[in-house]
C-alpha cells in the first residue's frame, strides 16, 4: 500500500537537511513517511557520493571569520567544496557561516567535526551536503585566536578570512584589527615578527644570500656578516609588523599600530584561504 506524503512532510524535511524537494521526496517514500529514517537515507546517499568523490580536489567553497561578542576571541575556517558555482551559492555560505560560529565554541577542527548540528554531527552534516550537493564537501581551514582585542577580515568572495589579536581593547583598536586582518590577508606574511619565522627558513635563507654573494665575488670571511645583513629585508617583506603598511607605505604596520595608540601591539593573526 502506498503511503500518501504530504508537501509539509517535504518541506519539513527539505528545512532541516537542505536537500532538494525530489530527493525529500523520494527519501520519504522509500522511508514509508518514517522522518528519522528518511532523513538516513539521504545520508546514506551523502556516504556513497562521498565515497565516489574522495579523491576529487575540494579546492573552493568560503572561508568565513567570525568573533565572540566581546571580541576576546576569533575563529576562522573554510567549507571546502569542489566548484566556484557551489561556493557562490547562498545556501553553501550560510552553511559555512553557521559552522563558524560553531567553530567558536569548538577547541579544533576534530571537535568541530564531532559537534551537534541541525540534530546531527557536523561531520555528518557535511556526508549529507555531499550527496545533496554531489560535491565533496569538508571543513579545510580551521584557526583560532584569543586576546585583549580581536577583530577580522573577510575578503570579497570568501577566498581569503584573517582574524587579529591585539594587546588592549583602546580607542580605534576595531578599526585597527581590520586594517591589520585586511594586511595579513592581501600579503600573507609567514609569521607575525621575526621571532616566528622557522629557524629553518632563516638558515636557508642565509645559504641563499651566501651563494648569491659568492657568485659575486665576496670574500669568503665576508658572507656570514653581509648574508645576515640581507636578513633585515627578509623580514621586512614576510613578518606582518615589518611588511610596509599596505594604506600608507610610508610606514610599517608597526609604526601604523602605534600611531593609533603607543602601547598597542599586534599580538598574533591567523589567515584561511582557499586554493
Amino acid at each position: 500500500m502506498a503511503v500518501n506524503i504530504t508537501a509539509a512532510e517535504v518541506n519539513k524535511l527539505r528545512t532541516q537537511t537542505g536537500a532538494g524537494m525530489m530527493d525529500c521526496k523520494k527519501a520519504l517514500v522509500e522511508a514509508e513517511g518514517n522522518f528519522e529514517l528518511a532523513i538516513e537515507n539521504l545520508r546514506k546517499k551523502g556516504q556513497k557520493v562521498a565515497a565516489n568523490r574522495a579523491d576529487r580536489a575540494s579546492s573552493e567553497g568560503a572561508a568565513i571569520a567570525v568573533v565572540n561578542a566581546d571580541q576576546t576571541a576569533g575563529v576562522v575556517i573554510s567549507l571546502n567544496c569542489e566548484t566556484d558555482f557551489v561556493a557562490k551559492n547562498e545556501s553553501f555560505v550560510k552553511l559555512a557561516q553557521d559552522l563558524a560560529n560553531l567553530a567558536l565554541t569548538c577547541a579544533s577542527k576534530e571537535a568541530l567535526l564531532e559537534a551537534e548540528f541541525g540534530g546531527m554531527k557536523v561531520a555528518d552534516k557535511l556526508i549529507e551536503q555531499t550527496g545533496v550537493i554531489g560535491e565533496k564537501i569538508e571543513i579545510g581551514g580551521f584557526e583560532k585566536i584569543e586576546g585583549a582585542f580581536v577583530g577580522s577580515y573577510i575578503h570579497a568572495g570568501n577566498k581569503i578570512a584573517t582574524i587579529t589579536s591585539l594587546s588592549a581593547n583602546v580607542a580605534g583598536a576595531e578599526e585597527v584589527a581590520k586594517n591589520v586582518s585586511m594586511q595579513a590577508a592581501a600579503m600573507n606574511p609567514l609569521a607575525l615578527n621575526e621571532d616566528g619565522v622557522d629557524a629553518e627558513v632563516v638558515a636557508k635563507e642565509i645559504e641563499i644570500a651566501k651563494d648569491l654573494l659568492r657568485q659575486e665575488g665576496k670574500p669568503e670571511a665576508m658572507l656570514d656578516n653581509i648574508a645576515k645583513g640581507k636578513l633585515g629585508r627578509f623580514f621586512k617583506d614576510n613578518t606582518l609588523v615589518k611588511q610596509d603598511y599596505i594604506k600608507d607605505s610610508k610606514q610599517s604596520v608597526e609604526q601604523y599600530v602605534k600611531s593609533v595608540d603607543a602601547s598597542l601591539t599586534v599580538t598574533g593573526f591567523k589567515r584561511v584561504a582557499l586554493g
